[in-house]
């Protein structure tokens, strides 16, 4: 299993710098992945994309990406572009998860789609033109909502055959796990969607295996990440996050969502649950 954090980009936060500082010391202390949102806020807020090239180049080994970047709202190709640039700079370290996005009002303020419906074909088609125009050479898409013709996207990822996408979503809602099933790996959040408490074990199950049940025949690796929170207690750590490791988990990731700066910062400090990797 590996580890990683999500990392807000508001208020204390909203400083790019400070954020490259904090990768860099999860870094040290042995965390895996150092991931930020993709939001918007009344709150300061810095702009993840700056955020993640500082983040790049003051770190060396720990994966770096978003989680999640609400795909509809995006260019699509601008968004292959910038993540392209960014594992060139990286030496190869992204991941990128992507998401439908919250319906909180936050986008529609500004003139966005709001319609889930429609937000998720959107997301499908995006998805298809990352894959796309890192695969092929003249790559071409007509869908519903973007058109694309015989174009070509430089620098590559650096990543072969690209960079890793996965999929967020909220259990027990089915579509976005039929949808992370076609990917690379699947981000469950750590709040049950209907009944508004913290995942469960059997919840955890109940998801993996349903997207298992949609998974195409293939031998590609596939990751499952479960969000949370852990202690700053070793072993009380290991006892919350074995059981998901057992159940299929390839990832945790420990949510920075309502920790003050410097309190986070203790706990990456800390370090991950020390579990046998």
């Amino acid at each position: 299993m590996k580890f990683g954090l999500d990392v807000p980009t508001t208020e204390a936060y909203a400083d790019a710098r400070v954020l490259a500082q904090l990768a860099a010391e999860a870094e040290a202390a042995g965390w895996d992945g150092f991931f930020i949102w993709d939001c918007l806020s009344d709150a300061a807020l810095i702009d993840p994309w700056i955020a993640l090239t500082a983040i790049a180049l003051q770190t060396s080994r720990i994966k770096i990406g978003l989680l999640a970047t609400p795909l509809a709202r995006h260019r699509p190709y601008l968004v292959a572009q910038r993540l392209a640039n960014l594992d060139q700079l990286s030496g190869g370290r992204v991941i990128c998860t992507v998401g439908l996005g919250d319906s909180n009002g936050a986008f529609t303020a500004f003139g966005e789609q709001e319609n889930p419906v429609v937000r998720a074909r959107q997301l499908e088609e995006g998805l298809a033109i990352l894959h796309g125009l890192w695969t092929e050479d003249p790559f071409s898409f007509r869908g519903e909502y973007y058109q694309l013709h015989e174009v070509r996207q430089y620098p590559r990822p650096l990543q072969s055959p690209r960079i890793p996408l996965w999929v967020a979503g909220g259990w027990p809602r089915r579509a976005p796990f039929r949808r992370a099933a076609q990917w690379d790996g699947v981000s469950l959040k750590s709040i049950n969607v209907e009944k508004k408490q913290w995942i469960t074990l059997d919840d955890f199950r109940n998801c993996l295996a349903y997207v298992q049940d949609h998974r195409p025949q293939s031998s590609a690796p596939f990751d499952v990440i479960m969000s949370g929170e852990t202690p700053l207690d070793r072993q009380k750590g290991i006892d919350l996050v074995a059981p998901f490791q057992e159940a299929g988990a390839t990832w945790w990731v420990e949510e920075g969502l309502g920790w003050p700066l410097e309190e986070f910062r203790a706990r990456i400090l800390f370090g991950p649950p020390a579990i046998a990797r």
